[in-house]
């Protein structure tokens, strides 16, 4: 394990955002998940990033999701906000926004949709940082904003104080290896994994912590995982490991015929909650759908096999 005082580390779950039929923000169920991840002993909250459908909601739904976390988190645990746009004056807007409404932190993705060179990459970061006074982590996440991070980079970032940490959904375990590597000498840097399937590993390499998209639904199993990690027990975190990589085929129940990555994870995650009682509803943002009637009866088989249901 890793003897740093990272700023940010173990369990930070992406916190999804649980709508009504009719797409408003349910803040209901949104106060009870958020009290079900504190219970959990969850070391933080990511709200609006991919699992929490930032890319699919209005601002003004944007802000009152946030709002919904940082009142009920109440200070317990920090929250990192996505501030997820596509070009560095609209996320310096989010970014304003979120440190307005209480956020901790500010999570960030390179520009998107407009076409960038590595320079402009790294400019972005900085004007974004110069411009808001909270704490930044890089969100690598390729699938989505079609550029990669690359470890020089983000080192870089981190050695002139502009990113405090890195969430990687990447899924380049070497180049997440190298930035924790790499930044061994920055005390307060975080290195946050967002690989559900391999935390065990990316801990046993020097993760500071995990942002796993199915700590929504299983948090105490999360938190079960970093803590035999952090006392050196791996025999038992790959146990935990084990089971949880049985219950992330969730994502496997939603036919891939008629729906996309988004709608897979997002969609069984939210069902998954659904089932548990966690939240009323398992509605999704438009275009993405809700699971069907056998989606959902194989998403339960998945929680009862793993002991949730």
């Amino acid at each position: 394990m890793n003897p740093r005082k990272p700023r940010f580390s173990g369990v930070v779950p992406p916190v999804v955002t649980p709508l009504t039929p009719d797409g408003e923000i349910d803040a209901t169920s949104l106060e009870r998940l958020v009290e079900f991840l504190v219970d959990a002993g969850v070391s933080g909250l990511f709200a609006l990033g991919s699992s929490g459908e930032s890319a699919f909601l209005t601002d003004a739904r944007r802000d009152r999701a946030l709002e919904v976390v940082v009142r009920t988190a109440a200070g317990r645990v920090p929250v990192l906000a996505g501030c997820i746009e596509t070009t560095t004056a609209r996320v310096i807007e989010r970014a304003r926004a979120a440190r307005k409404l209480g956020a901790d932190a500010t999570v960030v993705t390179a520009p998107f949709y407009t076409r960038v060179h590595p320079v402009e990459v790294d400019r972005h970061f900085r004007v974004v940082r110069a411009a808001v006074d909270l704490p930044l982590l890089a969100y690598d996440v390729p699938v989505s904003v079609h550029t990669k991070l690359t470890v020089d980079q983000v080192l870089s970032l981190a050695a002139d104080g502009v990113v405090d940490g890195l969430k990687d959904s990447s899924g380049d375990d070497v180049g997440f290896r190298q930035v924790v590597l790499g930044a061994a000498g920055l005390p307060g840097f975080s290195a946050l994994t967002g690989h559900e399937v391999v935390v065990d590993a990316m801990m046993l390499a020097g993760a500071d912590g995990a942002v796993p998209g199915l700590g929504n639904v299983d948090p105490h199993g999360y938190v079960r995982l970093l803590r035999a990690c952090a006392e050196g027990r791996w025999a038992d975190a790959r146990a935990e490991q084990d089971r949880l990589t049985g219950l992330f085929r969730i994502v496997d129940a939603v036919s891939p015929a008629t729906a996309g990555g988004s709608t897979r994870g997002v969609g069984a995650f939210k069902t998954a909650l659904a089932l548990r009682g966690v939240i009323a509803h398992a509605a999704v943002s438009q275009p993405m759908r809700e699971l069907t009637g056998e989606e959902t009866r194989a998403v339960a088989a998945r929680l009862e096999e793993a002991g949730l249901l």
